[in-house]
């Protein structure tokens, strides 16, 4: 094999016909190759092999990944370090820094991080280049199926979450304690809007959530609301625990009348959310000033707007969009990046500094 495309599994087929198209004929793809979906091989490319990968790149949105084959050897561990030091010495100087990314398919009596130790270690001894498991500048793609092993180096860049340029926001929304006012209306639009409400708020892991009272509720929507509101937290939160890497935090609900809630914050960072407040970026030195406290308090409407009253006793009156009336169940991911992208600006985040490696490799999954 020449190129190994990853593709999003059941469009291995799909990729494979447009990569047929531009390559043209004499050149063998073969999409699923021994029944593994997500997968795609080019053979029959000889020397022409790195234009076609970036043809490939360029071309065809399917493909994921586009990974030119710069070795083949059998999958035994001896074999795929040595392949990957001469790899790497060909692909690596020492001025760079790599990652092993092996993914393994069949059976084997090894693991994808004994191969990432053995072959990281090979290639940092060939090479004199540094491991950095994040965001290497030559990271070297090991991809064996049964038998066989690829090293193959990227035609792709890689895209990852977090990068060291990217400020961190999620110490900031653990501050929030949002106050929001009960939504009336029938029980179906209640109980829907509770739902949005507890999903987007449990989204950004707020630290707390206060369902404020400013008038006479009747109970029943009440109870419909708060109900909802809990549901929707609870449906996020079980998502983002399967999915997350890391320990995810609740949103707490609590009830309270805003005037005694107002007074029980007194001297508490208070922030309302209006169209009459200035826009939150000409305020953002402000914001950031009240972000370096503890807890900021955030009180947002539901049909109608905080009375302004309150305004008096706010730090900080602020409009999100101007010349918009934001709808209830968009105000808090609206609130949320509105407010990041203001404390960006007042250069109030802390940026992301990376991990240090704990093993020379970093191990992708097995399947």
């Amino acid at each position: 094999m020449d190129i190994i495309v990853k593709t999003r599994r059941e469009f291995e087929r799909i990729a494979a016909s447009h990569i047929r198209e531009i390559l043209g004929p004499g050149v063998e793809v073969e999409p699923a190759p021994m029944g593994y979906l997500g997968v795609v091989f080019v053979k029959g490319l000889g020397e022409g092999k790195w234009r076609a990968a970036e043809q490939i790149a360029n071309r065809v949105p399917e493909a994921d990944r586009v990974l030119v084959v710069e070795g083949l050897v059998k999958a035994e561990l001896g074999e795929i370090e040595r392949a990957a030091a001469e790899v790497a010495r060909r692909y690596i100087t020492a001025s760079d820094t790599f990652a092993i990314r092996t993914t393994r398919r069949g059976a084997h009596s090894f693991t994808s991080i004994e191969v990432n130790v053995r072959a990281g270690a090979a290639v940092k001894e060939a090479t004199g280049a540094e491991v950095d498991l994040e965001e290497p500048s030559k990271p070297l793609y090991i991809e064996i199926f049964q038998d066989t092993a690829a090293i193959c180096i990227p035609a792709t860049k890689e895209y990852r979450k977090l990068r060291r340029d990217k400020p961190l926001a999620l110490h900031v929304f653990r501050k929030v304690a949002l106050g929001q006012f009960v939504y009336e209306g029938d029980e179906e639009a209640v109980r829907k809007m509770g739902e949005r409400i507890g999903r987007a708020v449990q989204t950004f892991e707020v630290g707390e959530l206060t369902i404020l009272l400013h008038k006479p509720v009747q109970g029943r929507a009440l109870r419909a609301f708060i109900q909802a509101v809990e549901e929707g937290i609870e449906s996020r939160y079980q998502i983002q625990v399967k999915s997350y890497g890391r320990a995810v935090w609740k949103v707490p609900v609590y009830v309270y009348e805003l005037y005694q809630y107002v007074r029980a914050r007194e001297g508490e960072p208070i922030v309302v959310t209006d169209p009459k407040g200035d826009y939150i970026t000409h305020v953002k030195e402000r914001l950031a000033e009240l972000f370096a406290r503890d807890r900021v308090n955030i009180l947002i409407g539901a049909r109608e707007g905080v009375p302004p009253g309150v305004f008096r006793f706010a730090s900080l009156v602020v409009d999100l969009v101007p010349e918009v009336t934001i709808a209830t169940d968009f105000v808090v991911p609206s609130l949320a990046i509105a407010l990041i992208s203001a404390l960006e600006e007042a250069g109030a985040l802390p940026k992301y500094a990376g991990k240090r490696p704990k093993t020379p490799t970093h191990a992708r999954h097995d399947r």
